[in-house]
């Protein structure tokens, strides 16, 4: 028997017929991480391969994920773009257009829209202001923190908040983990804040 080619088959040779049947098992023992394995879902990958070598790549006959397992663990290589969710809003908010939705693509996540005070009333986010909760996958690591537009309805000036996700075990006067904040100092001076205010923001969750 002689080991062929980059992935070390084992090749009969003229003196090992009568052991042929165990150099096939062997041939195939070797061949068998080099081909793709084919699983439905992730959690059917983590069941089926779980002692799949590094170097194994399984693809999803439902999804058409691709992942490859390297240092013991899988890693993604291509999976579908997952589709936006309907962002849980506090009690006193409603959506506005457009609506609030949030999409994680791996460990980024990515809010976007508008919300409004249920009773039509301005909103003043001069000391905070809880917009919203993401769902428990999204919850950052550390506090996420970016700019979101903000109605010039009402009397801001520059039309800007300041959006925050709260991150895991942080809390705050007005939310916990997982909570979308909104501050703004634009212009609260006469008529008591915005009409809207919008809740984009982009982080990681690491």
């Amino acid at each position: 028997m002689v080991p062929f080619g980059y992935a070390g088959l084992p090749v009969p040779a003229g003196g090992d017929a009568p052991a042929i049947d165990a150099i096939i098992a062997a041939y195939s023992e070797v061949v068998d991480k080099h081909l793709l394995q084919f699983v439905t879902t992730e959690a059917d990958r983590n069941t089926r391969l779980a002692g799949a070598p590094d170097g194994t790549v399984a693809v999803s006959t439902t999804t058409g994920s691709v992942w490859a397992r390297a240092a013991g663990t899988w890693v993604t290589w291509w999976e579908p773009t997952p589709a936006w969710r309907t962002l849980s809003l506090a009690s006193t908010y409603m959506s506005q257009d457009p609506t609030p939705q949030i999409r994680r693509v791996g460990k980024q996540v990515t809010i976007r829209g508008r919300a409004t005070r249920v009773d039509g009333g301005l909103i003043d986010a001069r000391n905070g202001v809880k917009i919203a909760d993401v769902p428990a996958d999204c919850v950052p690591a550390v506090l996420a923190s970016g700019a979101g537009s903000l109605s010039l309805a009402g009397d801001p000036i520059v039309g800007l908040c300041r959006t925050e996700v709260l991150a895991t075990g942080m809390t705050s006067s007005v939310g916990g983990a997982g909570s979308v904040l909104v501050y703004t100092q634009d212009g609260v001076v006469t008529s008591g804040g915005a009409t809207w205010v919008g809740v984009e923001i982009s982080y990681w969750l690491d």
